[in-house]
């Protein structure tokens, strides 16, 4: 899916395979590996070259179907998310420090539902 997607906007902004390659900065096998879907799943680095490229962002290479008031609507979701985060006083610099509760709080609700289907 993310393969045929990269492929496709490639090919409608008029990049070749090497050119493409070039820009960038990924090996073109790679690349081809991505587009003909051998590799399912490359990196978010990766992935974040071929957006930058193209001028897309990831959520365009990863769902195309998505039409774009879907993709505002998402988009939007962020923001109001943010705004109630800094409403609340917590400040961009300090997300990253609530990534680990974020992390355990997932993994204990996966330990707990597991523990419930025993």
């Amino acid at each position: 899916m993310i393969g045929k997607n990269v492929a496709r906007i490639r090919k409608q902004k008029g990049y070749t395979l090497s050119e493409f390659a070039e820009l960038a900065n990924i090996s073109k096998s790679y690349l081809s590996n991505i587009e003909r879907n051998i590799n399912k799943n490359p990196s978010l680095e990766v992935m974040q070259k071929i957006a930058k490229v193209l001028n897309v962002d990831l959520i365009t290479l990863l769902k195309p179907g998505m039409s774009r008031e879907e993709h505002t609507y998402i988009d939007q979701e962020w923001v109001d998310f943010f705004n109630e985060l800094k409403a609340l006083g917590i400040e961009k610099e300090e997300i990253q420090n609530y990534r680990m509760l974020i992390e355990f709080i997932k993994w204990q609700n996966k330990n707990v539902s597991q523990i419930e289907k025993k």
